[in-house]
């Protein structure tokens, strides 16, 4: 059995004070996909930078307080790669993957981005660049005997049902038309699986994220955009996936809740 577990932590110094550490000590996951870590290596305590059990790796933006991504795994991987062959985005600590036994665990930060900015300038050219990166992922692992999960924070929701309030939502990042019919690439084109909506095609959410304003935690007025995202073969063997949402607000060290799914190899 594979335990991956994938969460925007908001700040990994700030996640540490409120439960990242106690949760990180009790969780069962093999590999653990962290974005937004916002901190150098050095920045961050040594209960967190290299907790006893796990073999770590950071990719820290150049921009600092910026992005950030990090994998956590109970055993060394046997080759870790930070980027994905961009000049532009290879030092905005934005992806980060790692290569266990027969499969490769990535963790991914893709840009938010903000309707009429350079920031959704800036996530449509990731986007652009990315798409063709996970197809040669998926041919290069299929050509070593792989198998691929691509975790992370993608800031999109993908259908109405990954989004509480869709409708007044259609002309914001994150849900725009553009960007749902690039995920839609993800799946149908290059042949990548969505885990946690296989698993539960009927469902609406299970929300990842929720604001911290007004009270949408504890309506569950929130999105699906934290996914875990595998190659067929790997999804096919995914035996159940789940949201670790807090029980309540004050319980919660991000406004992201961890995403988990167990995958039997």
């Amino acid at each position: 059995m594979l335990t991956v577990t994938s969460v925007n932590v908001n700040g990994l110094r700030a996640a540490a004070k409120k439960g990242f550490v106690e949760w990180l000590a009790g969780t069962a996951a093999d590999a653990v996909c962290l974005q937004e870590v916002r901190a150098e290596e050095s920045q961050l305590p040594a209960e967190v930078r290299a907790p006893e059990g796990w073999f770590t790796a950071h990719a820290p933006a150049a921009a600092k307080g910026r992005a950030g991504v990090s994998l956590y795994t109970r055993r060394e991987p046997d080759q870790v790669r930070i980027g994905f062959g961009s000049s532009e985005f290879d030092s905005s600590g934005r992806y980060l993957e790692a290569d266990l036994p027969g499969v490769t665990v990535a963790s991914l930060y893709l840009p938010s981005g903000e309707v009429g900015t350079e920031r959704q300038d800036e996530k449509v050219r990731f986007m652009g660049e990315f798409l063709p990166y996970l197809k040669e992922l998926r041919e290069r692992a299929a050509a070593d005997g792989r198998e691929v999960v691509v975790c992370g924070d993608w800031n999109i929701a993908h259908r109405e049902a990954d989004l509480k309030n869709w409708k007044a939502n259609r002309k914001n990042a994150g849900f725009l038309p553009e960007e749902r019919a690039w995920l839609t690439r993800v799946f149908d084109e290059v042949g990548y699986v969505d885990v946690v909506r296989a698993l539960h095609p009927d469902q609406e959410g299970p929300y990842s994220w929720w604001s911290y304003r007004g009270r949408a935690f504890d309506n569950d007025s929130g999105w699906r955009i934290d996914y875990q995202v595998a190659t067929p073969r790997l999804a096919e063997r995914a035996v159940k996936a789940w949201v670790e949402r807090a029980a309540t607000h004050g319980e919660r060290w991000s406004d992201h809740a961890p995403v988990t799914a167990v995958y039997e190899l």
